[in-house]
């Protein structure tokens, strides 16, 4: 056989010296020639790279819907794959074809210098032979492969759509086996193999003019895709390098297989963090003490409270599992009961469980605010049951099941566990220590742009920074970890103020500075319903750009309590001339009484079962565990 295409490669090459009367040209006219012969196959190497990348985006979307989830991906591949005619062994058709003209090309070469044709001297020289010059060929071979390589990573429609790394790797072979070529073969063959390098470029050039990819490919789906990707191979933190291993991997591994290993779990709870096991701790304390039910407790933070809480309490089951390790967890889940403070269930990462469908999902509010302002329309569609704040959330989800033709849900008429809590502490709070020597306001805004700190602090402050009160300004946590310049150049303009009278807080493990506080200012954030619901006390607004994630809220024909409470538990300013600001804020100081009934009216009727919030939501989990 190979006899054979030796032969056919030597009727190639002999015209092509006849033609130049060199051997060197020879070989470059004769690359050239077989470049054009094997077009069609480049075509055809052209479509099936486009039909692969018209498949990114529906592979990518399959690798976000069973992330984690390895066997699962390449089943969906393999459909996928088998819709779309795609053979991903075709790519290697045209290595093969240069490898066997490789090896023809190897007697065609000794053929040349054995006869010892005039000019032929160097071009059967190998360096690991002939050393001197000769060495200069695996060079040469080399920069081909990067010539090439920087080209096809911006002109070949596959290539330039793969990964940094699959870049990285396929180059890198390339390289590697020009120069292992250029080592070990005579410098004809390798002047072949560079000249076959170049002249690549130019045929993907001629391929792209052929079959243009961009008349096929929807850059923008496939663009879309890998963001979706790109974002949830993020949640895992910062990448670590190759080498570097993952302190908590092991202990993760063995926390998901534990987990994976229980069978007949009644109810299992989801945190984000340990920041939220007080909206769950309520009812995790009644189902310890009127029940034998064992909890299993997944959190995505190793250092959660809840594994110092189980050591005491053996019936929590906790499991450290990283974020990304959870999308696989929730995809297998199997139990009666899951409980979550997750928006956005079945609609971004987590889903509910492929393997049970009879799960019931059950959604506790870490708010007392609206559910169709900030949160997305959509964002508590996939749970069968919510634990509601008050009667606004109730009329708010059946309007949205009505609006969207959705199945009734259960709603809990619940209450607020967390706010039951913020009442007997600042009761505790009050009763134990004395009040301030001067009347304090607290400016506790939001993080999002256009809040407070970014739009009218110094002005405010101006306002009130005075002997005669103590102003603490206490940023959400997100602001700090987001916009630390910004902090930071805010308690630079204003160190030169005394700590008695501004005082910039930085650690907010505690709520003592929101339950010592006479007047509270924020923007749009929750902390004004804690703050006014548990001490009583009201609150200023400032009128800043809205948080408004849900762009349909209006069609729903109910008014957020996000804005009808502003002016029923403080007063509203324009951050613009803070008109009226100083002035509410003594009102408020000196006339604490006034706002103390009103407040405790409207908390009446906003809150249900006040006081008995996480009593009530522990007895519905436990007669779900029963029944079911």
């Amino acid at each position: 056989m190979l006899e054979a295409i030796t032969n056919v490669l030597m009727l190639l090459m002999q015209p092509c010296y006849d033609l130049t009367q060199n051997w060197w040209l020879s070989i470059l006219l004769f690359t050239a020639i077989v470049k054009v012969l094997l077009m069609p196959l480049s075509l055809w190497c052209q479509k099936n790279s486009i039909v692969m990348v018209q498949l990114m985006p529906a592979l990518n979307r399959i690798k976000v819907k069973h992330f984690g989830d390895a066997e699962a991906i390449g089943e969906a591949q393999t459909k996928l794959n088998k819709e779309m005619h795609y053979h991903p062994m075709l790519s290697l058709v045209p290595l093969a074809v240069q490898i066997l003209i490789l090896f023809g090309l190897v007697d065609v070469v000794h053929y040349i210098t054995d006869n010892g044709f005039p000019g032929t001297e160097f071009l059967g020289a190998q360096p690991t032979v002939d050393g001197g010059l000769s060495w200069i060929m695996p060079v040469l071979a080399a920069l081909s492969a990067v010539a090439m390589g920087y080209a096809q990573n911006r002109i070949n429609p596959l290539q330039r759509e793969q990964s940094q790394t699959e870049k990285n790797v396929t180059n890198g072979i390339s390289i590697a086996l020009s120069l292992f070529l250029g080592v070990f073969v005579a410098a004809g063959m390798c002047f072949y193999w560079i000249c076959s390098n170049l002249l690549s470029i130019a045929v993907q050039a001629a391929c792209n003019a052929i079959i243009k990819p961009a008349k096929y490919i929807d850059y923008a789906d496939l663009a879309a895709s890998r963001t979706q990707l790109e974002e949830l191979e993020g949640l895992g933190g910062p990448k670590r390098k190759w080498f570097q291993k993952d302190p908590l991997r092991d202990r993760e591994k063995a926390d998901y297989k534990r987990f994976m290993n229980v069978s007949g779990k009644h109810i299992v709870f989801y945190s984000e963090g340990s920041g939220f096991y007080k909206y769950f701790r309520g009812a995790v304390e009644y189902l310890l003490d009127h029940s034998t039910a064992v909890i299993h407790y997944v959190t995505n933070d190793p250092n959660d409270q809840v594994f110092e809480l189980a050591k005491t309490q053996p019936r929590i089951q906790p499991y450290y599992v990283g974020v990304q390790r959870t999308i696989t967890l929730f995809m297998k889940m199997d139990a009666k009961v899951v409980v979550t403070t997750l928006e956005d269930l079945d609609t971004y990462y987590l889903k509910r469980s492929y393997v049970r469908q009879d799960i019931e999902y059950v959604f506790f509010f870490h708010h007392m605010l609206s559910t169709h302002l900030t949160p997305l329309a959509d964002s508590y569609d996939a749970y069968d049951t919510l634990m509601c704040v008050g009667p606004h959330q109730v009329a708010e989800v059946r309007r949205r099941e009505e609006m969207a033709g959705l199945a009734p849900k259960r709603l809990v008429e619940c209450g607020y566990d967390l706010l039951d809590r913020e009442i007997e502490s600042y009761q505790e709070l009050a009763t134990s220590t004395s009040a301030p020597s001067v009347p304090t306001v607290l400016i506790g805004p939001s993080w999002q742009e256009g809040n407070i700190l970014d739009s009218c602090i110094d002005s405010m402050l101006e306002l009130l920074v005075s002997p005669e009160r103590r102003v603490i300004v206490r940023p959400h946590p997100e602001y700090t970890k987001r916009f630390k310049p910004r902090w930071e150049a805010l308690q630079k303009r204003w160190e030169h103020v005394p700590e008695c009278q501004l005082y910039f807080e930085h650690d907010f493990s505690s709520s003592e500075s929101i339950y010592t506080s006479d007047v509270l200012i924020t923007d749009w954030s929750s902390i004004s319903c804690e703050f006014s619901f548990s001490t009583g006390k009201p609150c200023i607004f400032i009128d800043t750009p809205m948080k408004e994630r849900n762009a349909t809220w209006r069609d729903w024909g109910i008014e957020p309590t996000d804005i009808t409470l502003r002016n029923q538990i403080g007063v509203s300013c324009p951050p613009e001339t803070l008109e009226g600001f100083a002035e509410a804020v003594q009102d408020m100081i000196e006339h604490p009484d006034a706002w103390q009934e009103r407040i405790a009216d409207i908390r009446a009727g906003f809150i249900f079962n006040l006081g008995h919030g996480g009593e009530v939501a522990g007895e519905y989990l436990l007669s779900r565990i029963v029944e079911q």
